[in-house]
C-alpha cells in the first residue's frame, strides 16, 4: 500500500466546534449563578416574590444541566471544553444554593459541608483517574442530582409551613444517597487505577 492509498484509508475525525449548543447551555448555567445568588440574597429568605423567582432561576438552570448533556451525546458535540465546563457549572450552582441556605439559616452547615465535601472530591477523583478512563455517572448520581434539585428547590419555594416540613426529609435523603453513591465512586476509581496484571 502506497502513502497516498495509507491516507486515503484513514478516517476522518471531524472537529467539534467548541462553539456550539451543548457549551452555550453550560455557559448559559454558568452566567445564571450570580443571577440566582443575587436573587436569594435579595429575598433575605424572606420575601417570597424574590424567593420565587430565586426557585424559578434554580430550575431553569439545573435543568440546562440535562438538556446540554442530551444535546452533546445526540448530536456529537462532546467536547474537552465542555467536559471540564459541566461539572464546573454542577458544583457552582449547587455550592452557590446550599451555602446561601446555611447562610440564612435555613439549612444546617454540616449538611453544605458533607455535599460539597463530596461533590469536589468526585470531581477530583475524575482527574485522578482519567488517564485510565472515565468514571461514568451511575444511576445512583442521577438519583442524587435530582433529590438535591428537588430539596433545593423545596427549600427556596416559600411553602407553607405543613409542606415546608417535608423539606428536611428529601434533603436527608439527598445527603444518605450523595454518601452512599461517593463510596461507589471511589470503589470504581480505585478498580481503575489497580494495575492489570
Amino acid at each position: 500500500m502506497t502513502g497516498a492509498e495509507s491516507t486515503a484509508a484513514a478516517p476522518v475525525v471531524a472537529r467539534v466546534p467548541v462553539l456550539n449548543a451543548a457549551n452555550a447551555l453550560t455557559a448559559l448555567r454558568l452566567m445564571l449563578v450570580p443571577v440566582f445568588g443575587v436573587s436569594v440574597i435579595l429575598s433575605g429568605m424572606t420575601h417570597a416574590g424574590w424567593r420565587i423567582a430565586a426557585c424559578l432561576i434554580f430550575a431553569v438552570a439545573s435543568a440546562t444541566d440535562l438538556v446540554d448533556g442530551w444535546i452533546a451525546r445526540r448530536f456529537g458535540l462532546v467536547t474537552s471544553v465542555g467536559k471540564v465546563a459541566d461539572p464546573i457549572a454542577d458544583k457552582a450552582l449547587t455550592g452557590a444554593a446550599l451555602v446561601l441556605l446555611s447562610w440564612y439559616d435555613r439549612l444546617p452547615w454540616w449538611v453544605t459541608a458533607v455535599i460539597l465535601a463530596r461533590e469536589l472530591g468526585i470531581t477530583a477523583l475524575r482527574f485522578w483517574v482519567i488517564r485510565h478512563g472515565v468514571i461514568a455517572a451511575s444511576r445512583g448520581g442521577k438519583i442524587k442530582t435530582a433529590l438535591q434539585i428537588l430539596a433545593i428547590a423545596w427549600y427556596l419555594w416559600p411553602m407553607p409551613a405543613a409542606l415546608a416540613a417535608v423539606g428536611p426529609w428529601i434533603m436527608g435523603a439527598a445527603v444518605v444517597v450523595t454518601v452512599l453513591t461517593g463510596f461507589d465512586y471511589i470503589a470504581q476509581a480505585l478498580r481503575l487505577r489497580r494495575p492489570t496484571p
